[in-house]
């Protein structure tokens, strides 16, 4: 959501005005000012043309022959202040005011826009600030679902109050339009760095990547400690402030772990985001919690070590079917100067079988925490020691029941047995390093 920075003058209106003042105030008034904000011009400029504009047309009224038809966007035009493809977006942006009025906030700009909702850049009357705010389309507004899902997206929101979390402040309903005002943050979005890193050929740096998860991983964890699963933790719900503060963006998809009723009423569909999505909510499962965030997060620092997403495919289908049964190329095979405890924990992150990734967000954390400090991911060595120590169980089980009868068996068995008690001895050892 980079945007111009926004300037205002005390010598004309400030802001595109809301409810009965903007339809009987001055298009050219209006225009005069928002150039200004958009620092498409000066304000001394824009003076000089309305003085033209007031003249021509003083002079009409004293000569009623004369008539002027002139506006201030001609003038603007004519005199090379502004392009008429600049001069279009201005007046663009002063019907989307007009179209979009929401008592208490002036409508400043235009962001961007989703599938779901368009997002402008405001400001909020009362107490004088900047917010974002997200309006949902009129085509959806007669669609309960989405209603719904809107309403429930600014609730979610309202619940979380941490500085890696965009913060919420309003939600509500004005001239048939449903509206959730939130902060804005002046900056870009992961998406955009990863596409300038693609773009240059570069992957990100080991560090710079651990900076940007473990700031999305302390806001998960505060959402988790809610008893709130994101469910689509991807780059381009992740906001990088002009100060390199990362915030999770974007609670569309949140809901409560504890929402049985919302949980069944989804049941077999999957929501998420193709490239980042756990294969439990492909699978549409009704139980979804934290360790699918904790996948999608995986994912995503796949993504930013390596320049490419984990799974890749020619349809949204194609790449799922990757995500459920394709193994994971670790990220240490596709960018050999990363550290193996990256490599470690992205690959526990992203386990297929949720029983093998971590068992809490903190866990993550302190993974992450450690390999950023140039320690070893503990708790992820942990968790593959156990996964391995399963596997080997299994086997030895089923060799024990084939060949229990001969003597061959009995020395296969033993094998199997001591290595067992070494990956056991093995997780004993770590687990005493870690409460060290």
């Amino acid at each position: 959501m980079a945007e111009q920075n926004f300037s205002s003058s005390p010598s004309r209106p400030r802001g595109l005005q809301t409810g009965a003042d903007a339809t009987g105030a001055s298009v050219d008034t209006e225009l005069g000012r928002l150039v200004v904000e958009c620092k498409l011009a000066t304000q001394a400029e824009v003076d000089e043309c309305l003085d033209v504009l007031q003249k021509e047309r003083q002079g009409a009224e004293s000569r009623p022959s004369v008539a002027s038809h002139r506006t201030l966007a001609a003038i603007l035009v004519q005199r090379g202040v502004v392009t008429p493809r600049q001069l279009k977006r201005a007046q663009e942006q002063i019907q989307a005011s007009r179209t979009q009025q929401i008592p208490g906030y002036q409508i400043l700009a235009k962001l961007g826009s989703g599938a779901m909702a368009t997002v402008f850049k405001a400001r909020q009357l009362s107490l004088e600030r900047i917010v974002a705010i997200k309006v949902l389309p009129k085509k959806f507004s007669e669609n309960a679902e989405y209603v719904e899902r809107f309403y429930k997206e600014g609730k979610a929101a309202a619940k979380l109050n941490h500085p890696n979390i965009v913060q919420a402040i309003d939600v509500g309903e004005a001239n048939g339009y449903h509206y959730f005002v939130m902060e804005y943050v002046e900056g870009h979005t992961l998406h955009d760095e990863l596409m300038q890193h693609q773009a240059e050929g570069k992957v990100f740096a080991e560090a710079r990547a651990l900076e940007v998860v473990i700031q999305v991983a302390r806001a998960l964890e505060h959402a988790h400690s809610q008893g709130l699963i994101h469910r689509d933790v991807k780059p381009k719900n992740i906001m990088i402030t002009t100060g390199g503060l990362v915030k999770l963006a974007d609670m569309g998809l949140a809901r409560a772990a504890s929402d049985s009723a919302a949980a069944y009423a989804e049941a077999g569909r999957a929501y998420g985001t193709p490239y980042y999505i756990s294969p439990e909510q492909i699978r549409g499962e009704i139980d979804i919690d934290f360790r699918a965030d904790i996948y999608s997060l995986g994912a995503t620092f796949y993504h930013l070590v390596t320049g490419r997403v984990p799974f890749d495919g020619p349809t949204p289908v194609a790449v799922m079917q990757k995500h459920l049964k394709e193994p994971l190329i670790p990220p240490d095979h596709v960018n050999a100067n990363l550290s193996a405890g990256v490599g470690e924990v992205i690959e526990v992150m992203m386990a297929k079988d949720r029983r093998r990734r971590y068992a809490s967000t903190r866990d993550l954390l302190m993974d992450l925490e450690a390999v950023g400090a140039g320690n070893p991911p503990l708790q992820a060595r942990r968790q593959i020691d156990t996964s391995v120590l399963t596997g080997l169980a299994a086997e030895a089980r089923a060799e024990i029941r084939e060949e229990s009868q001969g003597a061959a068996g009995t020395k296969r068995n033993a094998l199997l047995i001591a290595l067992i008690v070494a990956l056991g001895i093995s997780v004993l050892l770590n687990i005493i390093q870690l409460l060290v």
